[in-house]
């Protein structure tokens, strides 16, 4: 994270401060520091994740479940094919991703289904009425 000074604004800044924060903003927003939002929500029977990918295919991401933790990963690339344009502000995060979650001891980790359209990963997570939570009893 940069320093920044307390109490100036834009009229107090140097030409060469407002100059490396442009340069170092574009820099710093295109190396691994794409992070997808997630939402993870409940209903009586199943637990639904929710991410935002925008801008990747579907073969760019990776589900994976191991031990119980559902790991989502890919990597978001930043193209600049296109001749003669030069950026001057990039905002869009890029870069490879990884998260992960434990999943509840409740879920059948057979009914994993995943559906990926507009940008959004939707996994659908089935309970499993079998796995409920044992109550041991003290002797």
């Amino acid at each position: 994270m940069r320093y920044s000074k307390p109490n100036r604004n834009a009229l107090d800044k140097n030409f060469s401060d407002i100059m490396d924060e442009f340069f170092n903003d574009v820099v710093n927003d295109r190396r691994g520091n794409f992070v997808p939002s997630i939402d993870i929500s409940e209903t009586e029977n199943q637990f639904l994740i929710t991410a935002e990918l925008p801008g990747m295919n579907k073969d760019d991401i990776t589900i994976s479940l191991e031990n119980g933790r559902l790991a989502i990963s890919g990597e978001r690339s930043f193209e600049n094919e296109e001749k003669g344009k030069t950026f001057h502000r990039v905002e869009t995060k890029y870069g490879s991703f990884e998260r992960s979650f434990q999943l509840p001891d409740n879920v059948d980790e057979q009914s994993i289904s995943a559906t990926y359209e507009n940008g959004l990963l939707n996994i659908n997570i089935d309970k499993s009425e079998d796995k409920v939570k044992k109550q041991i009893e003290i002797s």
